[in-house]
């Protein structure tokens, strides 16, 4: 009687998804059972713990999965600790013939993979990585003298003159779960993990806003592809508009993959649905993802170290406790970082644009470290990325590749009255301000007592007067830019 096929191990990370999945695909071409493994590792040196609204979303996510891989006969299990062993003694133990995963690209990461990878070879188990979470390998997408490109245009354009990423694979129809096998680590429950923000619990405004799981991000993507994508480009910029796809936290735990949403993007366009300019526009943004990708996998200390190391002698302050605390908590008085402060709180993301401007005021006119402001949007953010969120902070902070110089400065005002004309964005998550005319919206300081009045408005009490004068702040960071400038020249 012919042996029995020995069991593949899918090892998931950040690819919660069964559809274009291609260690899942290969494993199931083996032809035998399958173990299908999550690790919430927060031990192995260097790893970075997730914050408090990515556990949140992580925890839904697994969920999810899990719900998926049942439905089609599989099983999810889960382990806590440090991957390196577990992974190896799991394999060891189920005389895995195979384990594979997606590739990571975050340096703590790829040391865990290696070494992963290092034990089971020395087992005697195959053992592949896949290209699972980007449209090109970072190592792939060099300048002509082969080094990695510092420059997001240059690096796009190259990415772009490589072949088309192949299309995705298809979601299995079924699994046959393999038998947890004897000796190998105890498993735990998902709730074990203890994700949920239970004392208290301030998730609300997240289970209203989001879907998490891989039907949650194919529903956004078509729903976008359907409604909003035709008006992308002129759109994107306007977060009192439903303009953006909402897709980011999606793509950050891999609930879909990115050639996913660059094919369906491309069959939309070729359908006539979406003009050729906002398609381009919406690959483009996956083109900055890429970017961020490429800058982590070549220079990983990212969220720590200044990209332009000219950067290490600037003065930054340290911001006195309340001005730290009113930007957080979305009270600096200029409305419309108040209101992105305010929705990153309640849906756990904020709108694109709006992230620039509460960026640029707590390094700008607080003059505070770029880091803290990361640090912040780590733990709040359900997208936050670990590529994403120090490139795009450096990148604000004039300290990052390609980055807007320091000495642009956001004018809060006027973004605010450029990016929500009518005021509809602060009305929505600044309800103290929602009967002020649109022409002191931006401004409440400015506006005549009597308008105060009639909108209800006490500043300093029923809303606050600002912390500090942006003018004065932006001399302030400019005069710090010209102490060294010959330093960082």
């Amino acid at each position: 009687m012919p042996s029995s096929p020995k069991p593949a191990l899918v090892w998931f990370r950040d690819d919660l998804r069964l559809c274009d999945q291609p260690a899942l695909s290969a494993a199931l071409q083996g032809g035998g059972p399958v173990l299908c493994l999550y690790v919430f590792d927060e031990e192995s040196a260097g790893v970075r713990p997730l914050g408090g609204a990515s556990r949140w979303w992580l925890h839904h996510s697994l969920n999810a999965l899990s719900e998926s891989l049942a439905r089609i006969g599989g099983r999810l299990d889960i382990l806590k600790g440090p991957a390196t062993p577990l992974v190896a003694d799991l394999a060891k133990a189920a005389s895995c013939a195979s384990v594979g995963w997606t590739r990571r690209y975050s340096a703590a990461e790829i040391a865990v993979d290696r070494q992963v990878k290092t034990d089971l070879a020395d087992a005697g188990c195959s053992v592949r990585s896949f290209n699972g979470q980007l449209l090109h390998e970072p190592w792939d997408v060099q300048t002509k003298a082969g080094e990695f490109f510092k420059v997001y245009s240059p690096f796009w354009r190259a990415a772009q003159a490589r072949p088309a990423p192949a299309g995705p694979l298809p979601s299995p129809a079924k699994i046959v779960a393999a038998t947890w096998p004897a000796g190998a680590p105890a498993r735990v429950t998902l709730d074990a993990l203890d994700l949920l923000p239970t004392r208290p619990d301030w998730a609300g405004g997240l289970r209203a806003t989001w879907h998490p799981g891989e039907a949650g991000a194919l529903e956004r993507l078509s729903s976008f592809l359907d409604t909003r994508a035709h008006r992308y480009a002129s759109l994107r910029d306007r977060p009192d508009q439903p303009g953006t796809s909402g897709l980011s936290p999606h793509l950050r735990f891999g609930e879909i993959s990115p050639r996913q949403v660059f094919h369906a993007t491309r069959h939309a366009e070729a359908a006539g649905t979406v003009p050729g300019r906002d398609a381009e526009k919406f690959i483009a943004e996956l083109g900055w993802r890429e970017f961020a990708y490429h800058l982590l996998f070549h220079a990983p200390d990212l969220r720590r170290q200044n990209f332009q190391k000219k950067f290490d002698a600037f003065p930054w302050r340290t911001p006195e406790p309340h001005e730290l605390d009113a930007w957080r908590q979305g009270r600096t008085g200029y409305p419309i970082v108040d209101a992105g402060m305010r929705e990153l709180w309640t849906t756990g993301v904020m709108h694109n644009r709006v992230r620039m401007i509460a960026a640029s005021f707590l390094v700008k006119d607080l003059l505070a470290d770029w880091r803290l402001g990361e640090e912040w949007f780590w733990d709040t953010l359900c997208d936050a990325d670990p590529a994403n969120n120090p490139a795009s902070w450096q990148w604000v902070a004039g300290s990052g590749a390609d980055a807007a110089p320091y000495f642009r400065v956001f004018n809060p005002v006027l973004q605010g009255k450029k990016f929500d004309p009518e005021g509809a964005y602060v009305r929505k998550f600044v309800p103290e301000l929602q009967r002020l005319p649109e022409t002191w919206i931006h401004e409440p300081w400015a506006a005549p007592e009597a308008v105060l009045r009639k909108a209800g408005i006490t500043l300093g009490q029923t809303y606050p007067a600002p912390i500090l004068d942006h003018a004065r702040a932006r001399d302030r960071a400019l005069a710090a830019l010209a102490t060294t400038r010959t330093d960082m020249a």
